[in-house]
């Protein structure tokens, strides 16, 4: 019989995580859980960071809530049948008569749309809940705010799954030039900022100025309104793709050659303008949608995108007024590495003044609620996301709810009002005792309660050694689990990371 030494049962005992691992894990991802916790442990910092910014995995999700996500019907249609069905629907309803079918037929299809967008919504906040690579998950947050769509406005509501799962996730780590190409091709910016409309003699400034302005740039960092204009004129032709054929190209074959598909995305030649233009002072020849390709490849060079996007991330995971110093090195680091993320972000994540900021950048909603969901279930998969929704809409931040293209704010004064706090109490209660709908799937009935349990290994180990005085005394004062779950939820210690 094999005896082991006390050093090898020492070497068998988990790797204490020290009070600068959990404060590190919980800016890494939204929150802890124990399968995170764990593999950190078996990598260390360094080599789990390593994986994350690989980003080698699928995105792969416990088997239950894939399963809950493939029940989704826009998880299951494609984009292109998705605006075909309501293309067809649409010409149904404008040959009815007036009355009240028709008025139905109408409501129908909007109550359609919505569910769409709902499943969309659903689906952002399933991945941010269970997805294994939490740093990928924060940036497809992030990024989804950043080129922020307003999901309902016109088809925007059948294309926002489309949107994160093809153009906004495949790129959160990597190279920037090629994740706004990716939003620059997507149907749901195309409409929601108008460029579909934009095509020569009929110039829509409307994305051009955006691009720079909230996409790239940002707010005086050089460009001009001359170069608005300009760029305007580059993206004219670009749009999303019509469901039908298209005899102008037949008319005009000439045209075939310049003619660019790439799934729902457009470039029509026909409705492009081949004039010269001058961006930033440097000449691009009329030539179709090389055009493009150049002005992205020329607009995310420039010194500011480098400056505008490396301060943009740091706001978000460091403070809402980020060092100058921090933003220098992530910005040097953007213009070496040619706009990689990963290593932007790397630069970040190993900064000292990452490590000065723990425990005084407040959560957002989305953060507040993700990483309690994470807290409280701790991989235990939900059945029904509903609830999740309805809980980002009571504090104000939905998933494509900005009506504006600015996307919500990223500093803790836009979400710690008392009102706000109110609200965040009400939830950590809905969470904390288990009257929500979480574990019930959507049109069962709910039979009782079913509370979670935080006084777990997980808890004990990485939270309770480093909560406040006053934190300890509310938890103190509980009668209960499901009130001492509440007060945790709803402590200072847990709505800042």
């Amino acid at each position: 019989m094999l005896v082991l030494g006390p050093a090898a049962l020492l070497a068998r005992e988990p790797r204490a995580l020290s009070e600068d691992d959990v404060a590190w894990l919980r800016r890494d991802g939204f929150e802890l859980d124990s399968a995170t916790v764990t593999r950190y442990r078996e990598l260390g910092r360094s080599r789990f960071l390593d994986e994350q910014l690989d980003d080698r995995g699928d995105d792969q999700l416990p088997q239950p809530i894939a399963a809950l996500i493939a029940s989704y019907e826009v998880s299951t249609k494609p984009t292109e049948q998705l605006l075909t069905e309501l293309r067809d629907d649409q010409e149904k309803i404008k040959n009815m008569p007036d009355g009240d079918d028709k008025n139905a037929a109408r409501k129908a299809q909007q109550q359609h749309g919505n569910d769409l967008l709902q499943q969309a919504q659903q689906i952002e906040m399933l991945h941010a809940i269970y997805g294994e690579n939490q740093l990928k998950e924060q940036m497809v947050w992030f990024w989804l705010n950043h080129f922020s769509i307003y999901g309902a406005k016109g088809r925007v509501r059948w294309v926002a799954a489309d949107y994160v799962q093809n153009s906004i996730r495949p790129h959160a780590l990597g190279k920037f030039r090629d994740l706004v190409m990716a939003t620059l091709e997507s149907p749901a910016m195309m409409e929601f900022l108008d460029n579909a409309q934009n095509a020569k003699d009929h110039v829509n400034e409307n994305y051009a100025r955006e691009l720079m302005e909230l996409h790239t740039l940002g707010v005086g960092s050089g460009y001009t309104q001359q170069d608005v204009q300009q760029l305007a004129l580059i993206l004219t032709g670009s749009g999303v793709a019509p469901l039908r054929d298209r005899p102008g190209l037949q008319q005009h074959p000439r045209y075939a050659a310049m003619f660019v598909r790439n799934g729902m995305f457009e470039f029509n030649p026909a409705r492009h303008d081949y004039s010269d233009k001058v961006l930033f002072g440097q000449k691009i020849k009329g030539s179709g949608f090389d055009e493009v390709t150049q002005a992205v490849e020329l607009i995310t060079r420039q010194p500011a995108c480098a400056q505008f996007i490396s301060k943009q991330i740091a706001e978000y995971f460091v403070a809402d007024a980020p060092p100058p110093a921090l933003v220098a090195k992530m910005a040097r680091t953007f213009e070496r590495t040619d706009g990689d993320i990963a290593q932007v972000l790397r630069t970040m994540l190993d900064s000292k003044e990452l490590a000065a900021s723990y425990g005084k950048k407040f959560k957002d909603p989305m953060q507040f609620v993700v990483s309690s969901v994470r807290m409280a279930y701790d991989g235990k998969p939900i059945a029904n996301a509903k609830p999740l929704l309805n809980w980002l809409n009571q504090l104000g931040e939905p998933v494509f709810g900005r009506l504006t293209p600015d996307g919500w704010p990223l500093d803790g004064a836009g979400w710690s009002s008392s009102g706000q706090m109110a609200k965040r109490f009400e939830i950590a209660g809905a969470i904390g005792t288990g009257n929500n709908r979480l574990l019930t799937p959507e049109g069962a009935p709910k039979i009782g309660g079913d509370f979670p349990m935080l006084t777990t290994k997980l808890y004990y180990d990485t939270f309770d050694p480093r909560l406040s005085s006053p934190t300890r005394d509310a938890l103190a004062k509980a009668t209960s689990q499901q009130e001492w779950n509440t007060f945790l939820l709803s402590s200072p210690d847990f709505n800042y990371r």
